[in-house]
């Protein structure tokens, strides 16, 4: 599959849980479709700027937390996401920590299922 074909479908598939997580989730709505794709696309650019800074600056606790610490910066990204995000929102740090694991569930699941076979393994 080309790269941007998977781009493309990770980035489908992230707003397809913004949009079942405003359905299931207590505390968390989203209006619509259309506002769970802005909410990847926003979260999307958050993670890439403001997300990796914050990461690097909060290294040294999340080595400390053996990286659980990383679920906490996660739920405030998307804590963030939902106030920049018009007709997305949550009520309270628990439905953005629950967010923030589902999202990991799935991101884990995604790169099990797309990454590439290693050359020990074709042979």
């Amino acid at each position: 599959m080309p790269a941007v074909a998977k781009g493309v479908l990770h980035f489908l598939i992230i707003a397809g849980v913004f949009f079942v997580l405003g359905h299931r989730l207590p505390g968390f709505h989203v209006d619509g479709f259309m506002t769970a794709l802005l909410a990847a696309l926003i979260l999307g650019v958050v993670n890439a700027t403001i997300g990796l800074l914050i990461k690097i600056l909060a290294f040294p606790i999340t080595l400390l937390t053996l990286g659980l610490f990383s679920f906490v910066i996660n739920a405030v990204l998307i804590q963030l996401v939902a106030f920049l995000t018009p007709g997305l929102s949550i009520n309270g740090f628990w439905p953005a920590l629950v967010a923030a694991l589902v999202l990991a569930g799935v991101n884990l699941i995604w790169k099990m299922a797309t990454r590439r076979p290693s050359r020990a393994a074709q042979e």
